[in-house]
């Protein structure tokens, strides 16, 4: 499988840059739920989804990622 490279923009992945899997058009997914590995699954720890929405791409081929919501604990699933 194919994977392009992504950054997020807003939220609790700000900055972050990953390679997420790309579809035939070379494009990331439209919707993609981040979660904390390792998080703390009680509502005051990291242990939440975080939903990001595709964007578009710059010019260096870097797709963005903006963040849309954040669902409780456990909601995601």
């Amino acid at each position: 499988m194919d994977e392009v490279p992504v950054r997020f923009v807003g939220g609790p992945a700000h900055g972050l840059r990953r390679e997420l899997p790309a579809d035939p058009d070379g494009a990331p997914p439209d919707r993609w739920v981040m979660r904390h590995p390792g998080g703390d699954p009680s509502p005051a720890g990291g242990g939440a989804d975080h939903l990001y929405a595709r964007e578009r791409r710059d010019g260096a081929g870097v797709w963005t990622m903006r963040f849309v919501h954040t669902y409780p604990v456990g909601a995601g699933e």
